[in-house]
């Protein structure tokens, strides 16, 4: 009886949502298309970081290679972003990450999913609001530090701010109301912005090339030591630990992959696209080119900027805080900051709506779905916009930027970020192989411009899921050589098998990554990679799900494993403080899930009138 119990509560936990894609029907509006998806996402992921970033990473790490230290970073991003355009075919609905999850692994994994998101889109927008205001306030003197600092005062080191930001509190008001107001109208605004900053990033990449020159790129150690402050020709090794050897690469490949890590967090950003799915008016097919087009624009945005900073001026003289005005000062163009301080504004508003944008949809969808207070699944009848999740989003959001730092907190953003990444691209492994059933209507999702004879081939595939097959036996053979071309129970379970052993394997791995080197650790990561592609090649040996998709994820299961170990590894380098931090707000999480949210489930409920059901019916069979 006991285990009974264990059993039942352990299928509540991992019970999964059933969505019907047919159904058209949606509260929200759906008024966006292809284009404003693209604005959307480069808005949010090319933030003001394209500003500073490039600087930084190019004077501490890479050098000029910083150029192929964001191609590396945006083919890992690219590989997430794959995985999102496949579930954004296949599940055109409102919830990213969190819906993903819930469809595929399970009712728990999508409540630590959503909850995580939501720690990552209120910290990004507080953190963004106050950078929004200390960069206005730097153009204008420094005026607002000053009177805040003199009147308003907060004595509480390492707890609260030095002063309240009242600015970043107003910005937040206004975009809470613009998003409020009606998407559509958000969208328009934010499109504006974003193809500001794109004018600006042109201005600076041309202007860069103009004005640069390819010595820049072919400094020697002579070059260097002669030109910096404090390092002479007879101190080369610590020359060379400041600055490297010079060359195109000074820092070697380790610095070129630890900038790569660094830019990675540049592309964060884009699956906020994955949360208009009940938004766009043809979702199967805009949400994919809207992630991959958003990507390749702002890689091309990366590449320009660092390929132009470091011609304009040699990268050990770079600044770390302001690269572009300083270098423009190098070239003798000062004039050309006020383009740079227009671009840093517009850049930090979009970013801003871009962490506004999808906050309040997932906390919609998953009050919706009962896994949160019920009033947050509120629509505004006139606008269509969620209204209550805005206006609580906003207000939280409002609250942490006007009273905390938030430079500890930010950390936190890439762990909830990182690990949605890693759950969409092992769902994707996980449904590619799963046999088809009548009740997950969401596989069934198909583009509206499939003509009615693929619609019936298709139809015709799907059945024969449907039919009852043959119980398989395990073995060797059965694993190495499916019998059937279509999923199965067994090999659906095998390929289940296989990606719960590879996460593990990956995990193990990457945490051995934070330990001091040694030959025994060393052996343990040979030991680990070979295990994964043995395994790797078990789950390619299992048959795929033949149905038709508008984007589905190439090369696997290669590639989302790929990205669940790019993922995994980024977050486990993470500093024992943040994971404390991580660990605090799932203990809160966990506190409302299992008090409210796994009695208020909808789909519980959906489950509880299904077994009432069969109860009825073995009650009247045992009648007769």
């Amino acid at each position: 009886m006991e285990c009974q119990k264990f059993i039942k509560f352990g299928n509540q936990l991992l019970r999964r949502k059933n969505v019907d894609c047919t159904r058209e029907d949606s509260r929200l509006s759906r008024c966006l298309n292809t284009f404003d998806l693209v604005a959307l996402g480069v808005g949010s992921t090319l933030g003001a970081g394209v500003y500073v970033l490039a600087g930084a990473v190019a004077r501490v790490n890479a050098g000029p290679a910083i150029v192929i230290s964001f191609l590396i970073a945006a083919l890992a991003s690219v590989l997430a972003g794959l995985c999102y355009g496949e579930f954004g075919a296949r599940v055109p609905k409102t919830g990213s990450a969190y819906l993903y999850s819930y469809v595929t692994v399970g009712e728990l994994w999508a409540f630590i999913t959503g909850w995580n998101l939501i720690l990552s889109y209120v910290i990004g927008t507080s953190s963004v609001a106050r950078a929004w205001s200390a960069t206005f306030d730097e153009i204008i003197g420094g005026h607002i530090e000053d009177f805040c600092k003199r009147y308003m005062t907060m004595n509480a080191p390492g707890v609260l701010a030095k002063y309240p930001d009242i600015f970043a509190v107003v910005i937040i008001i206004i975009l809470t109301g613009l998003l409020t107001f009606g998407v559509k109208e958000s969208a328009l605004v934010n499109k504006v912005f974003t193809c500001i900053n794109i004018l600006v990033i042109g201005f600076v990449v041309v202007s860069g090339f103009v004005k640069g020159s390819v010595k820049n790129w072919q400094l020697t150690e002579r070059d260097i030591y002669n030109t910096s402050p404090g390092i002479h020709g007879d101190n080369q090794t610590q020359g060379e630990k400041l600055y490297g050897v010079g060359g195109f690469m000074p820092y070697g490949l380790k610095g070129v992959l630890s900038g790569a890590a660094t830019c990675f967090y540049a592309f964060v950003g884009f699956d906020c696209i994955a949360t208009t799915g009940e938004e766009v008016k043809n979702p199967q097919k805009a949400i994919p080119i809207g992630i991959v087009a958003s990507l390749l624009i702002c890689f091309v945005a990366y590449f320009g900027v660092s390929a132009a900073l470091t011609l304009m001026m040699p990268y050990y003289q770079l600044d770390t805080n302001s690269p572009l005005p300083n270098a423009f000062k190098y070239v003798g163009w000062d004039g050309a900051n006020y383009a740079v301080a227009v671009g840093s504004l517009c850049a930090l508003s979009t970013s801003l709506l871009g962490s506004m944008f999808p906050m309040p949809r997932i906390i919609y969808a998953m009050a919706e779905d009962g896994l949160l207070f019920k009033f947050l699944a509120k629509v505004n009848d006139k606008r269509k916009t969620p209204v209550i999740a805005t206006v609580t989003s906003g207000a939280v959001a409002a609250i942490m930027a006007f009273l905390f730092d938030l430079k500890d907190l930010v950390d936190l953003m890439s762990i909830g970020t990182l690990l949605a990444y890693s759950l969409v691209a092992a769902c994707v492994l996980v449904l590619r192989y799963q046999p088809e059933q009548p009740n997950l209507a969401y596989q069934m999702a198909r583009t509206t411009e499939e003509t009615d004879n693929n619609e019936s081939v298709s139809t015709s595939e799907s059945q024969t899921g449907f039919l009852p097959e043959e119980e398989e036996k395990c073995s060797l053979k059965a694993i190495l050589c499916p019998p059937n071309s279509d999923p199965s129970k067994f090999s659906g379970l095998v390929v289940n098998i296989s990606t719960c052993i590879i996460g593990f394997l990956i995990v193990g791995s990457c945490v051995l990554t934070t330990l001091k080197p040694s030959t025994l650790i060393k052996a343990v990561w040979i030991i680990a990679a070979i295990l994964v592609l043995i395994i790797s090649f078990i789950v390619w040996k299992q048959p795929e799900s033949k149905t038709k998709l508008s984007f589905k994820v190439p090369l696997l299961p290669l590639l989302p494993i790929v990205s669940i170990f790019v993922n995994v590894y980024l977050m486990m380098q993470l500093d024992l403080g943040t994971w404390i931090r991580f660990a605090v707000w799932m203990l809160i999480g966990f506190i409302i899930y299992f008090s409210y949210g796994i009695w208020h489930s909808v789909e519980a409920a959906y489950a509880a009138s299904a077994d009432t059901e069969r109860s009825m019916d073995t009650a009247s069979d045992s009648c007769k």
